[in-house]
């Protein structure tokens, strides 16, 4: 009886975590140099849309992207990912030093390649990304600064 009641435990928690490998949607913090709130939502078992809300320079930015996620390591839970999309916003710049204007309102184009890490036991993923962007209006240029790490409460099944 005891041994029974080993297996059917084991493959109750290999199951629960099998399952809660993947998720549908997931809502979270962002921290880097830019931070502000995340939200995922996979559109299909593999490609993902997520949008950003976050703060920089004084100011805001929201980025929307498109992303393709694929498993990483084999091992369940872990998963890469890289994707592209666009970001407007508006800077207070006398937070820069190297610029002589005080604000810019911004919109500009985005990559994103990271990894991030399904948890299995709680309903929560941590993933660690770039996110180069370039401005094409206001401020212009390429900013490749933009690494960090984002912790999301997830729910459903892909």
């Amino acid at each position: 009886m005891k041994k029974i009641l080993i297996i059917f435990s084991a493959c109750l928690l290999i199951t629960a975590a099998a399952h809660a490998q993947d998720y549908r949607t997931g809502i979270g913090f962002r921290a880097g140099l830019s931070n502000g709130l995340t939200f995922k939502h996979f559109i299909t078992a593999d490609n993902a849309i997520e949008g950003l809300m976050s703060a920089r320079y004084g100011g805001f930015n929201v980025t929307g992207l498109y992303e393709i996620h694929a498993n990483a390591f084999d091992l369940n839970g872990f998963y890469w990912y890289y994707g592209v999309g666009g970001h407007l916003g508006n800077w207070n710049t006398k937070y820069r030093t190297d610029r002589n204007y005080d604000s810019s309102s911004i919109i500009g184009v985005d990559g994103i390649i990271g990894i991030e890490y399904n948890i299995g036991s709680i309903p929560f993923n941590i993933s660690l990304d770039y996110k180069p962007g370039f401005n094409l209006i206001g401020d212009f240029g390429f900013w490749g600064d933009e690494f960090a790490i984002s912790v999301r409460y997830v729910w459903g099944d892909r």
